[in-house]
């Protein structure tokens, strides 16, 4: 098989739908797998999709224990050569799985692939290509509003939105990775329990010599933020999966760096929290 599709729900039955049943659509032909985990939804609704998507394997998880463990486990079950990472509230928007695949075949340092995302009003997400935080990028994202054209800032703004090219990070609500090097440098980390896993695991590919590449010619929807509230939980959530990467990857390695970007999170977490008041 060459493909499975992993998915991830949390009490999004109806976006879960429209998702399912755009990868129906836009994928007959192919040869994959989907592969649905439902992480202890609230909302016992999904299990209505059963019978309305037969050929699609579910899986229920007794406890939520976050967006990583959800997947590796969905992923140990596997049986595509490449698994794409997908949100349950995105929906394909076109006839490219074949063409992610080619080209995918083509490099052989291939480590991960995004596409352009939008939101419904169909306005570009810049988070579909990025950088590897750093004390520069990481300023100017926390800080500023300031978007420099041209420049490999932590938004990728000197790639096109339509343009092909090696990137560092691609965000996990597409993400498109072959199976056997998803193991091999130990999935997605499990330390985190929603965000920032999926800097961590681009990262990871390229500390380890593989290659990033954002697709800018497929396009996806992204309702971003259906099943998260933006309370101090998701605030807590947020800020501690930065933490858990500078404190990964920084700490011992870049201690200056560490220091700003330390302060710099704790600053800007006691800003949002404030906000909520």
């Amino acid at each position: 098989m060459k493909l499975s599709i992993i998915i991830v729900n949390y009490n999004v039955t109806r976006l879960l739908r429209n998702c399912l049943l755009s990868i129906q659509k836009y994928t007959e032909g192919e040869d994959y797998e989907v592969i649905v985990i439902d992480n202890a939804s609230t909302d016992a609704s999904w299990g209505d999709l059963i019978p309305e998507f037969p050929k699609v394997r579910f899986i229920s998880s007794e406890h939520n224990d976050g967006f990583a463990i959800a997947n590796n486990k969905a992923i140990h079950t596997a049986a595509g050569e490449y698994v794409l990472l997908l949100n349950p509230d995105t929906e394909l928007e076109g006839y490219y799985m074949k063409d992610l695949l080619d080209f995918a075949d083509s490099k052989a340092d291939f480590g991960c692939l995004g596409v352009r995302m939008h939101d419904a009003e169909g306005i570009f997400l810049p988070e579909s290509k990025r950088s590897v935080p750093d004390m520069f990028n990481s300023f100017e994202k926390l800080f500023t509003n300031f978007k420099r054209s041209n420049s490999k800032s932590y938004y990728r703004s000197d790639i096109e939105e339509d343009g092909v090219a090696e990137v560092d990070v691609v965000t996990g609500a597409f993400l498109l990775v072959k199976k056997d090097i998803y193991e091999k440098i130990g999935g997605l980390d499990e330390a985190y329990f929603m965000y920032g896993e999926d800097i961590d695991l681009c990262y990871t590919l390229l500390r380890n010599g593989y290659k990033n590449y954002y697709y800018g010619k497929a396009s996806l929807l992204h309702h971003k933020g259906e099943s998260t509230i933006k309370d101090e939980v998701y605030l807590n959530r947020f800020y501690g999966a930065m933490q858990i990467f500078i404190d990964k990857y920084y700490r011992e390695s870049k201690p200056m760096q560490y220091s700003f970007l330390k302060a710099g999170l704790k600053l800007r977490h006691k800003i949002e929290k404030i906000k909520l008041k």
